[in-house]
């Protein structure tokens, strides 16, 4: 039987562009609540505004998700505000296109700081108010990357595979808690993303992409009917198979046809 969506609370981080605007605004669509958080005051601001149009209730948090104070006191008031917090998406995030070679020890800390210990503050903030209602889903945005990594994003996919780590031990840990913990695996999507992460090595486009819907519509989805893993371009789960069984001839295949 699928869970029903209207009227549940969903904080949602790196909400004011790309993947997390698209899923409050698919979010917004199923019946849910929200809130929004983000560094960008005025872009949460006028998403907000379009969406509390179309009768959605919104909160809005422009903070910045590495303070974990803030985080804290944001889970507070969401809790405050709505009497529940169902659903959290850890989708804040930056890239970083270098070699390892070229990467220095502050951009690897920062990425490290966004992409992965603000994932955990926010989990770990969220965590007694959902053991609490006996409930409760945790949607963890990694990235295709966070399962066989790519020439030029050892940083970054190092994150990501982290984040992995985090939620295979979370969600064990949460057996029978009611707490539904989930990874995302999106594969190169049509966002600003790929626009404003510093770049110092490119590579050669090849392969499928996905739109930012395509992603917030399979979140919802596993929203719908739970599951642990989520691959919104569904041929991408075969790429963690393959590389598992078959690591030096993916090695070559990349290699051919990734690099300039």
């Amino acid at each position: 039987m699928a869970i029903e969506t209207g009227g549940r609370v969903a904080l949602i981080t790196g909400a004011s562009a790309g993947i997390g605007a698209a899923t409050a605004r698919v979010f917004a669509g199923a019946g849910m609540r929200l809130a929004l958080c983000a560094r960008r005051a005025d872009r949460l601001e006028a998403l907000a505004a379009e969406l509390r149009t179309k009768g959605t209730e919104v909160a809005v948090h422009p903070i910045d998700v590495t303070d974990a104070a803030a985080v804290r006191g944001m889970v507070g008031a969401v809790a405050a505000r709505f009497g529940a917090l169902d659903v959290l998406v850890n989708n804040a995030g930056r890239g970083l296109a270098a070699t390892l070679e070229d990467t220095t020890p502050e951009e690897l800390r920062a990425l490290f700081e966004l992409n992965l210990v603000a994932t955990v503050t926010a989990t770990q903030a969220v965590l007694p108010l959902m053991r609490r209602q006996g409930r409760g889903h945790i949607l963890n945005v990694s990235s295709v990357v966070g399962r066989r990594s790519l020439p030029g994003r050892a940083a970054y996919a190092a994150t990501k595979f982290a984040m992995v780590a985090v939620s295979e031990s979370l969600r064990l840990e949460l057996r029978g808690s009611g707490i539904h913990v989930s990874l995302v695996y999106p594969i190169y999507t049509l966002t600003e993303f790929h626009d404003v992460e510093p770049k110092r090595f490119r590579l050669r486009r090849a392969g499928p992409v996905q739109t930012a819907d395509q992603v917030a519509r399979a979140m919802l989805r596993c929203l719908r009917r739970p599951r642990a893993e989520v691959y919104p371009y569904r041929p991408a789960r075969l790429l963690a198979g393959f590389a598992a069984v078959f690591p030096g001839l993916l090695d070559r295949m990349m290699g051919r046809v990734l690099t300039r």
